[in-house]
């Protein structure tokens, strides 16, 4: 990869420098260097994450989070998605972020934790729209190539962090690893050249950060990808004016990005720039099946496929044990107390767990008011012990979402599933056709038929678009809300 030479009055750098790197390759990247299978997968992963932020715009927290922010920020021109309503960009981008991380059904990346689409989305529709932050023309296939880029940087962002191992020491990672991958996509789209992507990068990484104590029972969990994708958007506007930032900000071993976030833990700067152009993290994001972090993928699979096979009354469970690694065990257990509030219980693997045996699915239905404090859900919540399986640290990288999961019934009998990554992983994604289905499912309650399927054509159709004028102005206007 090319390394600019270090200027006068510049301060040393690691000796494996990776930040102009990836400025070239973002730079450089055209539509047409993308295999015609990773711009498939972009835009089911661009439906997933409409379909999230459609379901999300009208939950409770989502609308004290739009007052609040109107509140602050007044109106402007940019979509608020569902709503009806518009703002100014950056405060558009940090709702809109919040709408797909309303309800945690939105994607992961299984190695590198962060909520892509919570951070590229926002990022798309506010530089598409006609206004003062306006990229200029921007096609359909423009916004797959910016897409791309962002669902790219992200996780070899993360993973120069070691994944999920910021989870256990207490970082929202995603909202850590957010604020690059949506100034990178900013910046493609303002078509910005490699010094002012630079620049981005280096205010993107002043502004990251995110406590994972967020997820107990703060609404402010799901504004944190919010924030980063703000914070991206505009390092990438200022970048764009002529605002310099930090230079090889990953690179810097005094107050650089790897050497703060990753002080003590041996970050790995290699990953940041690993095989672009050829492996593509994009066909590695996670679709979720379930209503619930993803670290709970695994005991939630379990469980349901434990009560399909056995047809398990759950009446009869004496215990259900829980074994999984370090990562999701710091980040998906605690005793939950009763009340939990919905954000809590979608964090939380004995919730999720139980409502998995008791009602065979885990969705917006089983975080209503009424299903949070039902006692049938709370006496098996208390029969459930979740341990954390040294063994499974020490697995391979792609088996760390790995879980045990034994139910005993009153009568002694012991039931077991063991996963060494649930569906969706790396080696069983879900489908394209799995993604339009999820998506259709879950926003049948929010659309009209015809607005539905107008969205998803739009979506599936935008490397043909000239423009995103037709998507914007179907996303716009109001919709139901799942839990009124």
């Amino acid at each position: 990869m090319p390394r600019r030479v270090e200027g006068k009055g510049m301060a040393p750098l690691q000796q494996t420098a990776v930040t102009v790197g990836l400025v070239d390759w973002v730079h450089g990247l055209t539509f047409a260097d993308i295999p015609a299978r990773v711009v498939d997968r972009a835009k089911h992963l661009l439906l997933d994450g409409f379909g999230a932020a459609l379901v999300g715009a009208a939950l409770p927290w989502s609308r004290v989070a739009t007052s609040a922010v109107l509140g602050l920020e007044g109106s402007g021109d940019s979509v608020i998605i569902g709503t009806g309503r518009t703002a100014g960009a950056a405060a558009a981008v940090l709702l809109n972020s919040t709408f797909v991380q309303g309800f945690e059904l939105d994607d992961f990346h299984p190695l590198a934790p962060l909520h892509s689409g919570s951070l590229i989305i926002p990022a798309l529709l506010a530089g598409a729209q006609r206004g003062p932050a306006s990229c200029g023309a921007i096609s359909g296939a423009d916004a797959l190539t910016a897409a791309v880029v962002g669902f790219e940087v992200g996780p070899r962002v993360g993973l120069a962090l070691h994944g999920a191992q910021m989870l256990s020491r207490g970082w929202h990672s995603g909202a850590v690893f957010g604020t690059h991958p949506a100034a990178m996509t900013a910046g493609k789209l303002r078509r910005l050249g490699p010094a002012q992507l630079e620049d981005a990068l280096g205010m993107a990484g002043t502004q990251s950060g995110g406590l994972m104590a967020a997820q107990f029972e703060a609404m402010s969990k799901r504004m944190q990808h919010g924030f980063a994708a703000r914070n991206g958007f505009y390092a990438a506007g200022l970048a764009e004016a002529g605002y310099t930032g930090i230079k090889q900000v990953f690179d810097r071993p005094y107050g650089g990005y790897l050497a703060v976030f990753g002080e003590g833990h041996d970050p790995d700067p290699t990953q940041v720039i690993a095989r672009l152009g050829e492996l593509w993290h994009t066909e590695l994001i996670m679709i979720k099946s379930y209503a619930a972090q993803g670290g709970l993928h695994g005991p939630v699979q379990a469980a349901l496929e434990l009560r399909a096979e056995h047809g398990i009354d759950p009446r009869s469970i004496a215990r259900v044990e829980v074994s999984v690694g370090e990562a999701i065990y710091k980040h998906g257990w605690w005793k939950p107390e009763r009340p939990l509030t919905p954000t809590g219980a979608q964090m939380n693997i004995g919730y999720a767990v139980a409502v998995a045996l008791l009602d065979g699915q885990v969705l917006p239905p089983q975080f209503s008011p009424g299903r949070l404090d039902a006692d049938d859900v709370w006496a098996l919540v208390d029969r459930v012990a979740v341990h954390h399986d040294i063994r499974i640290d020490a697995a391979p990288e792609r088996e760390r979402f790995s879980t045990d999961l034994c139910i005993t019934l009153d009568d002694g009998t012991r039931l077991r599933r063991r996963l060494a990554q649930p569906h969706g992983g790396p080696a069983d994604p879900v489908s394209n056709a799995e993604i339009v289905a999820k998506f259709r499912h879950l926003t049948t309650p929010c659309l009209t038929p015809g607005r539905l399927d107008a969205v998803q054509n739009a979506v599936l159709g935008l490397d043909d678009a000239d423009d995103l004028d037709h998507l914007i102005d179907l996303l716009a206007p109001p919709v139901h809300g799942v839990l009124d």
